[in-house]
């Protein structure tokens, strides 16, 4: 009997044994035929499509950042608007293009899309028209290395963004991060190679696992546009205030010490800088950066499929990718790591709309000392402690993961900025005192974006209208152009003895 039961054991296992032995042999056979290309993916190929031809998991993946089912507390990819969630927004950007209009950002797919969509861009009628120049297309498509390839850099930083409608349409992908010929991870963005040039440093040396970081440094990063450049002349060609270090600090004293301001605001009249989304610097200064963590690493795991590991291109939120985001490091439950988040935004929001509210009554008290005849010598030191305040609040806002990346960063930042509010109030109320405004200064009712952007003098009506007349009347026109200049694009198929 018991050689029967040990005879049955053998044969159960020798069967099981036989599966696995397959499901290795089948896994390992398609593990190996992965990746024969099928096409040969030109130098300035910038349709996604086309590299998923070679990548069908990869391109698969990415096409998963059209979801915008996911929203956390302070990111995800559904579609917000944030000005009405905060209409203080409206009085610290009056005078600049979001206070128009400030969605949050979806997923990558739809980054052409966006910026069609928002009123930012304005309502251009035709090349030479609108408010934005053509930088603003930098970080949008892979169709922009293709004209900086074509074109030259300065040629594409030239001229208004309605003039390249036609030329960028392709979102962000593939082109953005990677060498058509040996798949490595490269910078296409020639300002983020001039800025490690600047602190004099190669960026050729990185790491593979810095470069997992750098291809986002591209775009998540703090910018501004410089249109003194020798020989550049008036047009405005991107950079990165880095040449001190990345710093809140340093960046600032980069921007004062070349008087640079993004725009004048209209009330209190003050010299602004428009922190963009300093992803990247505010990341170097936390924890997982210090452990050798990349963006990619959380951002867009490893996964597997049919035997095969690759790069998930479904960039997105880790709170929406727990599983294989954190947990590969953190072996909390789910919700525990979700709420440990959720603490840190909190606890630094709560901060934050402290700052922003003491900066939009500092702007409305500025505006009442120049109403009532203040001089701007009494001003301009008033002036540089609201710049610098709503530098370090924009600065830890527009960076949306800060709060999680560097908590004690982004905590310092706002804290010097509760600092310097402080005492642009104090000073203002000693001018008031002297121009013989002895009370506080009545604020408006700004409690909803209507209101807010009533106040500062937009007229939403028209902006409105002529966007809905751009999207009626040009992009029609951009979008069929660029379809016709793409159908006679050719694509090569490998042969399958070249592709051996």
């Amino acid at each position: 009997m018991r050689n029967k039961i040990l005879f049955v054991v053998t044969i159960v296992a020798v069967f099981f044994l036989g599966l696995l032995a397959s499901s290795i042999v089948n896994r390992k056979s398609e593990a190996k035929y992965k990746y024969v290309p099928k096409v040969e993916i030109s130098a300035n190929e910038p349709r996604n499509e086309v590299w998923g031809e070679n990548f069908p998991l990869e391109y698969q993946s990415s096409l998963q950042t059209l979801d915008t089912s996911f929203a956390s507390y302070q990111g995800g990819s559904a579609m917000r608007d944030v000005l009405e969630e905060d209409p203080n927004l409206v009085i610290l950007f009056a005078g600049y293009g979001f206070s128009k209009d400030y969605n949050q950002g979806r997923g990558h797919a739809y980054s052409i899309e966006d910026i069609h969509n928002t009123l930012r861009t304005g309502g251009p009628k035709g090349e030479g028209d609108g408010p934005m120049p053509a930088t603003c297309w930098t970080c949008k498509s892979p169709d922009v290395p293709r004209l900086m390839n074509e074109n030259g850099i300065a040629e594409f930083y030239s001229g208004k963004w309605a003039d390249k409608g036609a030329e960028v349409v392709n979102p962000i992908g593939c082109a953005d991060c990677h060498d058509p010929k040996s798949m490595k991870l490269r910078i296409t963005r020639p300002a983020l190679v001039e800025a490690f040039e600047s602190m004099g440093e190669d960026i050729n040396q990185a790491t593979h696992n810095e470069m997992r970081s750098l291809v986002c440094a591209q775009c998540h990063v703090e910018y501004y546009f410089d249109k003194n450049i020798p020989g550049k002349e008036g047009v405005p060609y991107l950079k990165f205030p880095w040449q001190n270090g990345m710093a809140v600090e340093n960046m600032e004293t980069y921007y004062d010490d070349m008087a640079f301001a993004d725009w004048i605001h209209p009330i209190s009249k003050t010299p602004m800088i428009k922190a963009q989304h300093p992803g990247y610097e505010t990341f170097l200064t936390g924890v997982h950066a210090d452990r050798g963590v990349s963006c990619a690493d959380c951002h867009m795991p490893y996964k597997s499929e049919g035997g095969q590991k690759f790069t998930d291109h479904h960039i997105q939120s880790p709170l929406n990718n727990v599983s294989n985001a954190c947990q590969v490091c953190h072996r909390e439950e789910t919700k525990n790591l979700i709420a440990n988040v959720y603490e840190r935004q909190r606890k630094a929001t709560e901060n934050r709309l402290k700052l922003e509210g003491l900066i939009v009554k500092a702007h409305i008290e500025a505006g009442k000392c120049w109403e009532l005849g203040a001089t701007e010598e009494q001003m301009q030191p008033i002036l540089q402690d609201i710049r610098h305040a709503q530098w370090r609040w924009d600065y830890s806002a527009a960076a949306h993961g800060a709060s999680f990346h560097s908590p004690v960063e982004t905590a310092r930042v706002i804290g010097g900025g509760l600092v310097l509010a402080q005492e642009a109030r104090v000073k203002l109320a000693r001018v008031l005192s002297d121009l013989g405004h002895n009370k506080p200064v009545e604020m408006p009712d700004i409690s909803t974006k209507e209101k807010a952007q009533e106040y500062i003098g937009l007229d939403m009506e028209k902006l409105e209208k002529e966007k809905e007349e751009f999207k009626n009347n040009l992009l029609p026109k951009w979008l069929e152009e660029a379809k016709e200049r793409e159908s006679k694009l050719k694509t090569t198929k490998v042969a399958l003895n070249d592709a051996e």
